[in-house]
């Protein structure tokens, strides 16, 4: 966890808004652990001359909790007592409040405002001990005891906690898959029309519900209700939607027949007086037809007899609930890359893009939209960030083509959790500029039968670029870093250039291909060779032909050697291929 949290607080957010590693990794802590955002986390730390071994303070209105934070960002595996002893200070300062609040700094000062409050609404306090390392077994020993001494103190009981390095990697786990918000909802049953009853220890509620109940959920609109559903909306074009709308307004009546019913799983239910109360609630099955139903509103609202089935389940362990989502998901058919929206692994990406891009967005499930306030140059959407990966990593692109591929057989190779954002959004950029050149009015001259394969040949272009790095460095192997690559050709003034230059390289490959005599009086397909590795091996050659014929062109030996400066890299920013053969 500490090269992990180093090489995010790197990040200019940090860099900028903080003087020095410890105050950026309690504000990362803040941020990634607890959730708050970057104003919230500017406001809770405290850190500095004068804070009275207080780094943070945090007030958690929802768990009724003040979280009072020191921080120690080490490298070396054990720190002693001398962290405890400071979180013992501080503990007996604030039982003097006035006195602390008069030698304390400014931004203390602020936060004792609100610790005040809270302790006045019997808040609980939380001492949290951060850090990288472990304790010795003597602080181990002064743990135990600090513990019970700030617990069973009557005059400001606390509660004393070490976050040691593997806490925090379980607690940044947990945090990827917190549902956030939280909704509770309470269901109005008929009482001639639910069931209620017990399976495998598992509390189950099976009820006919009017439409007219089912446009009352929270969060159908914003997507929130669907959180652990494998996809979002797919929009009332889907056919199987358009036959739910068809059912609603010409046999509302029959609708209870027709649909397969609605599951929803929630950590707690209760039915009382008829009164069923859902806490923690997440539809897994039936987000296209609660989206249909709720578009169909006041047309479900005018209707008495129509209803449909849901299926109520208690089950507050995360696995089950994600099987059960993935089992229930047959109306519409479930494609590989809807069963890997909420891998960790892409809740990781997907958490790290957009805390170091704050105007960016990652769209992890089919029918998504981004926010409309972010950046549309920093959104990217899952499946295409995977044909990239596929592309430049891989160096596969005659597979980028296949989604299935890419969210099955090659998932674990391709996708990594620690993928830095940096090399997320270069790969994205630089994939818009390559769409750019596949457009109606073709301004690179492509060959038309490039251009029909719009689906599968930008990929190959994406390659080319990355080629043109390993042909200049001399690497046979090896596949170049895209954000150092991408910063310099912009550095150099020739992103557009090569971008460009890769472009019509993989052209002539393919002209190249086409003109060779074919075995047996076949006749060549180029939707066939785009995707072999046959193709690889001629847009190599094709780039590495361009090099060496450039210094003997008009102005070409200039050209050559910007070429040459541009794109010279360092050994130790290539690193091995993806296998995915």
């Amino acid at each position: 966890m500490y090269q992990k949290i180093l090489k995010e607080i790197q990040q200019p957010y940090y860099q900028q808004q903080y003087p020095n590693d410890g105050q950026r990794f309690i504000a990362w802590y803040l941020r990634n652990i607890h959730g708050l955002d970057e104003i919230q986390t500017k406001g809770c730390i405290t850190d500095g001359a004068n804070d009275k071994q207080i780094d943070a303070i945090f007030v958690d209105d929802n768990s009724s909790t003040v979280y009072i934070i020191q921080g120690k960002f080490i490298g070396s595996s054990q720190v002693d007592s001398e962290p405890l002893r400071e979180i013992l200070s501080s503990w007996v300062r604030i039982k003097n409040m006035i006195a602390l609040q008069e030698d304390a700094n400014n931004k203390l000062k602020q936060k004792l405002i609100d610790l005040s409050d809270a302790l006045q609404d019997d808040y609980d306090i939380s001492f949290e001990l951060v850090t990288t390392a472990t304790l010795t077994q003597a602080a181990k020993a002064d743990l135990e005891r600090f513990q019970e001494e700030l617990s069973n103190n009557d005059e400001l009981s606390a509660s004393i906690h070490l976050i040691d390095s593997d806490e925090i990697r379980r607690r940044y786990d947990l945090a990827l898959d917190k549902e956030n918000p939280l909704i509770n909802h309470t269901v109005i049953l008929d009482p001639n029309k639910y069931l209620n009853i017990e399976l495998g220890n598992t509390k189950v509620v099976l009820a006919a519900l009017p439409l007219s109940e089912c446009i009352r959920f929270p969060g159908i609109k914003d997507g929130t209700l669907f959180k652990k559903n494998v996809r979002q909306s797919l929009g009332l074009s889907n056919a199987v939607n358009k036959g739910i709308k068809q059912t609603i307004y010409n046999d509302a009546e029959e609708f209870f027949f027709f649909h397969n019913g609605i599951t929803a799983i929630c950590t707690n239910m209760e039915i009382h007086n008829d009164e069923l109360s859902l806490q923690g609630l997440s539809i897994v099955n039936g987000c296209q037809s609660l989206n249909t139903i709720l578009s169909c509103s006041e047309k479900v609202k005018a209707q008495e007899n129509s209803y449909v089935m849901f299926r109520f389940y208690e089950i507050p362990e995360r696995n089950r609930a994600d099987k059960i989502s993935v089992s229930t998901n047959s109306q519409s058919a479930v494609k590989p890359r809807d069963l890997r929206s909420n891998d960790k692994r892409v809740l990781g990406l997907k958490k790290t893009f957009e805390q170091k891009y704050s105007a960016g967005y990652m769209l992890t499930k089919r029918g998504e939209v981004a926010p409309a306030n972010k950046d549309e140059e920093y959104i990217v959407d899952l499946s295409d960030l995977g044909k990239y990966l596929m592309a430049w990593h891989s160096q596969r692109p005659n597979i980028s083509y296949s989604e299935s591929k890419i969210f099955d057989k090659y998932f674990d190779q391709i996708f990594r959790k620690d993928y830095c954002p940096e090399k997320v959004q270069a790969l994205n950029e630089l994939s818009k500029s390559i769409f750019k050149r596949w457009i109606k009015e073709n301004p690179l001259g492509l060959n038309e039968s490039l251009l029909a394969m719009k689906s599968y040949a930008p990929y190959h272009h994406m390659y080319a670029v990355s080629l043109c790095f390993c042909v200049i460095n001399n690497m046979a192997e090896g596949v170049p870093d895209p954000a150092i690559a991408i910063s310099k050709l912009k550095c150099n003034y020739v992103y557009d250039e090569i971008i460009d230059m890769a472009g019509t390289c993989l052209n002539t490959a393919l002209e190249a291909a086409a003109n060779e005599p074919q075995p047996g009086n076949r006749v060549f397909s180029p939707q066939n060779w785009i995707k072999t590795k046959t193709c690889l091996t001629g847009i190599r050659a094709a780039i590495r032909q361009y090099f060496n014929m450039l210094p003997a062109m008009p102005g070409g030996r200039d050209l050559s050697q910007k070429y040459k400066s541009a794109l010279q890299m360092e050994p130790e920013f290539f690193e091995e291929r993806w296998s995915a053969d």
